[in-house]
């Protein structure tokens, strides 16, 4: 099982990796929630078109460093962000309890 931490998490986080263009697609879309996160990468912009919940959104560069949190309701556009690479999704209010914010550096055990 892949997880990950920041330098606040106080246990690791478990993670879904979704790296094909079809499970990006599908991301969180059909599900009522998640427990832990979702990373989709290749990606640098999201929609919550058809989602159930609010999600919190981190984009991440290259070197998986958080770039920006926005909070999401369903129905909406995300602008695509510069230099993301990767984009982190998890239900609301969770990237503010694991310390996912601007210059953490998010990093990957178990992959």
């Amino acid at each position: 099982m892949v997880m990950f931490t920041t330098e606040r998490t106080s246990a690791p986080v478990p993670l879904e990796l979704a790296e094909s263009a079809r499970a990006r697609r599908r991301g969180l879309l059909g599900r009522d929630g998640i427990e832990g996160a979702l990373l989709l990468g290749p990606a640098s912009a999201v929609h919550t078109l058809g989602m159930r919940f609010t999600i919190d959104v981190a984009y991440l560069d290259r070197g998986l460093r958080v770039l920006a949190v926005r909070r999401m309701r369903p129905g909406r556009l995300g602008l695509p962000r510069p230099r993301s690479r990767y984009v982190l999704e998890a239900e609301a209010g969770a990237m503010e309890r694991w310390g996912v914010r601007r210059g953490a550096q998010v990093t990957l055990h178990g992959r």
